[in-house]
């Protein structure tokens, strides 16, 4: 029997876990199976062709919140030129509400509710021999109009599933995209926005088969690995166990986790103090909200203050990137509230601050309350909520604004000492400035056509001269200038400002650096002090303020300095050029000693 297993992903770069799952399960009794991925992007009839040209006996796709609405089409279409090929669906959109489903999309034959690797085996030995399929549990099928939902299955021991990682010539495949990949199944809390609030219990894998599959990834050079356990921090000994194993196998592979910030243990940030290399690990922590009302409303629990506790003490170990999440539209968290939660959280100012707005996905408590809180969202998939009874819609496009200024000036990580000195030293709080921002971002349209490097510092300039004093401008713009100049592996040739040093000036201040090689320390070591290097590979910028990017606590001081930024020959990607700021007379043209 020919089975073909397909999805279609949000992007290139990612990689389906679960179609590897059902093909390591299913391949021993059904040799003639193949995973086909696509992306959301991808024309529908385009797709049809590439699945119509393998001839299946059973299509099973694998369907999330990202990729139904484009997913349905294309049933439609291989039904009509395949119609002999028996279609299964499965994934977590079709897991709840699966009558709806079957009754909005004739075209699908099965769809199997929850974990699906028994199950789907149990479909294809019965459609291989003709069997009915009326006694497999946690499926849903039809019977001529009749629809079918049979009871649920109960959970399978993990150590029955094989590894989804040991075909070496699928792991190559992936050498340049995310590999996602888990050691557990369940989470331990009851968030009622979140589809894991539905399971029971943690199961996890054996230790061993979990680290002889990490270590054929890293062998095989992957160079993503995302985690996808809903609280990797859950059970200390065998996090840790597992952080000490990657750190010691780990080649150049980069990897992702789930924490749960507010239960991680000291000893473990300890240890990854002591030993992580900086960049190996990258930590998600959701943080959502502040309010402790809405935390109550939706079942979460979570103490802020051992929380910031723990988000401080890894930003302080300074070797792992740290992701903060945000969900604005969860209950009883208004404007003003929201407010609140986005500055209690920007105050860490984490590696990256991802605000995303309520789902109200199928099988949730959420949506089963919604009326209660007076939601109105999307009736397709990706469900966004509108509004609330206490955030009007008018509130969540003016959040929107700032999830996109947001993006832009912070994530992007291209006007970060900016950005700082202004959320610090000269709007009222972060949010106030990300509001303003994102307001005047949209009435001028840039939300509406895309942006190179040099239009994000001249738009905030432009922004800047319409909302701040002229000092508090000059002085954004010397660390606009510094953020730019940061951006480049090579020396710039074209700058966005008008250049403050003439070229018949450049020569004389590359003789004085010259004479006082302390200037740039131990940067001027490979040249050995060669000026027509130091002039091939430098810029020298004369700034109207001093600024401290690497003290964002002080405020700028209104007395010029000089800007000396040097390019080392061969600088690679993530590498940064080398920055110093100088105190500067303008009397004596000179450095201040």
């Amino acid at each position: 029997m020919n089975v073909v297993l397909a999805t279609l992903n949000a992007k290139y770069i990612h990689s389906s876990l679960a179609l590897r799952y059902l093909k390591a399960y299913v391949e021993r009794d059904f040799p003639n199976t193949c995973i086909r991925e696509y992306t959301i992007k991808e024309p529908a009839a385009k797709i049809v062709a590439d699945l119509y040209a393998k001839k299946p006996d059973v299509i099973g796709f694998s369907v999330y919140i990202w990729n139904v609405e484009q997913t349905l089409p294309i049933l439609t279409m291989l039904k009509k030129v395949l119609p002999k090929t028996i279609i299964v669906l499965g994934g977590p959109e079709v897991s709840y509400d699966t009558k709806y489903w079957m009754k909005r999309c004739p075209d699908i034959d099965v769809i199997v509710r929850g974990e699906g690797e028994s199950a789907f085996h149990e479909l294809l030995c019965a459609f291989s021999r003709c069997e009915t399929i009326a006694n497999i549990r946690g499926i849903a099928y039809r019977e001529g109009e009749h629809i079918h939902i049979t009871p649920a299955r109960v959970q399978q021991p993990l150590e029955e599933l094989p590894s989804p990682y040991q075909d070496l010539a699928d792991i190559q495949s992936l050498q340049h995209r995310i590999v996602y990949y888990e050691t557990s199944r369940g989470c331990p809390f009851s968030c009622q926005f979140c589809l894991s609030s539905i399971e029971s219990g943690v199961r996890y894998f054996p230790m061993e088969r979990v680290k002889t599959d990490l270590k054929r990834l890293i062998d095989e050079g992957i160079r993503i690995i995302k985690f996808v356990d809903r609280t990797f921090n859950l059970h200390r000994k065998y996090a840790l166990e597992l952080f000490s194993f990657l750190i010691e196998h780990r080649g150049n592979t980069i990897f992702q986790f789930e924490i749960t910030g507010d239960i991680l243990h000291k000893d473990i940030v300890k240890f990854l103090r002591e030993n992580a290399p900086e960049g190996l690990f990258r930590f998600e922590i959701g943080v959502q909200s502040t309010n402790d009302l809405t935390n109550q409303l939706v079942k979460r629990r979570q103490n802020f203050e051992r929380l910031r506790d723990t988000i401080l003490a890894i930003k302080d170990c300074g070797n792992i990137v740290q992701h903060l999440d945000l969900i604005a539209g969860l209950p009883e968290e208004d404007y003003a509230s929201f407010k609140t939660t986005f500055n209690d959280v920007f105050a860490f100012e984490p590696d990256e601050l991802q605000l995303g707005f309520l789902k109200m996905l199928r099988g949730t408590g959420m949506r089963a309350r919604a009326a209660e809180f007076g939601y109105v969202y999307m009736d397709h998939a990706p469900y966004e909520i509108f509004s609330n009874h206490v955030l009007s819609y008018d509130d969540v496009l003016r959040i929107k604004q700032v999830e996109d200024v947001l993006e832009k000036y912070w994530n992007e990580g291209k006007v970060r000492h900016t950005v700082r000195y202004l959320t610090r030293h000269v709007f009222a709080s972060p949010f106030d400035f990300f509001q303003a921002f994102g307001d005047y971002w949209q009435q001028r349209g840039w939300d509406t056509i895309g942006h190179q490097l040099d239009d994000l510092y001249t738009r905030l300039d432009a922004f800047l001269a319409t909302t701040c004093e002229p000092a508090q401008r000059q002085a954004a713009n010397a660390y606009m200038m510094y953020d730019f100049l940061l951006q480049h592996r090579v020396r710039p040739h074209k700058v966005w400002w008008q250049k403050t040093v003439r070229r018949a000036d450049r020569g004389q201040l590359i003789a004085k650096i010259g004479a006082q090689t302390q200037i740039l320390g131990d940067a001027l070591n490979p040249l050995s002090f060669n000026p027509n290097a130091l002039e091939k590979h430098s810029v020298i910028e004369l700034l109207p303020w001093h600024i401290y990017p690497d003290a964002p606590h002080l405020n700028p001081t209104p007395q010029p300095a000089l800007l000396v930024v040097y390019y080392p020959p061969g600088l690679q990607k993530g590498q940064s050029p080398i920055a110093k700021i100088y105190p500067w007379s303008q009397a004596t043209q000179d450095f201040v000693s």
